[in-house]
């Protein structure tokens, strides 16, 4: 088999990997990801904690929250927004995934699983049939 022959392979089995739906999908659920997760942690840094950091005490609210070991600073306070950065973005993944599309999947099974109405020619081959079977 040639180098060329190798390289035309290679080349047309990763297109078929890439360009799946599944794949682009993914790369789509990542990208939209990580957007939200820049949103949610701006709303944590420039809202949330500033108004955590007014309403306890502090220069800096929670940015100037430390501890000072042996002359080193422990800069607690960054974490503590962290957290509270990580926990609203799995309060808000937990009601998009579980509530909203947990709702949407059971709506969606409950269509499905209503049987269509029969065409309206089979209803009146039923009538017949019942009709015919109820003469003497």
């Amino acid at each position: 088999m040639s180098v060329t022959k190798k390289a035309t392979g290679l080349l047309d089995e990763f297109k078929t990997f890439a360009f799946k739906g599944n794949v682009v999908d993914l790369a789509v659920g990542v990208i939209i990801g990580a957007a939200f997760g820049k949103i949610v942690d701006s709303l944590v840094k420039n809202v949330i904690m500033p108004l955590i950091g007014a309403l306890l005490p502090g220069d800096q609210g929670y940015l100037g929250w430390k501890l000072v070991i042996n002359g080193k600073d422990v800069p607690y306070g960054l974490f503590v927004g962290e957290v509270i950065n990580f926990l609203i973005v799995a309060l808000a993944l937990f009601f998009f995934i579980v509530k909203f599309l947990g709702w949407m999947m059971r709506t969606k099974k409950a269509e499905a699983a209503a049987p269509p109405a029969p065409p309206q020619q089979e209803v009146l081959l039923t009538e017949i049939r019942d009709l015919l079977q109820k003469r003497p």
